[in-house]
Formats: structure tokens, sequence, C-alpha cells
């Protein structure tokens, strides 16, 4: 499936099966939307995708 300028939602993604599908989805040149309850978490996997030129 093309990924490239898609819009991904994700709820859950600041560890585990959701953290591992926004950086995939985002590897893959999606834009991901992430939610989750533990803010630091977050803002560590949106740092992660946006210094290796993802969209989050």
């Amino acid at each position: 499936m093309e990924l490239k300028d898609k819009t991904i939602i994700i709820t859950g993604a600041s560890s585990g099966i959701g953290a591992a599908a926004a950086l995939l989805f985002a590897s893959e040149g999606a834009n991901v939307v992430l939610g989750a309850r533990r803010e630091a978490q977050l803002n560590t996997l949106v740092g992660q995708i946006t210094q290796s030129n993802g969209r989050a």
C-alpha cells in the first residue's frame, strides 16, 4: 500500500505497537497524528520521527 502523503491517526502511540506503527508509517512517508496519555514519551517519539524527516 502506498502511504506517501496519507494521514494516519494512531492512538496509544507513546509505546509498544502504537509507537512501532508510528515509526513505520512515518518512514513510509505518511503524516502521522499521534495520541497518548503519556506526554513525555509521545514528545520523544515525535522527536524521533521529525529527526528522520518524518511528519508527526
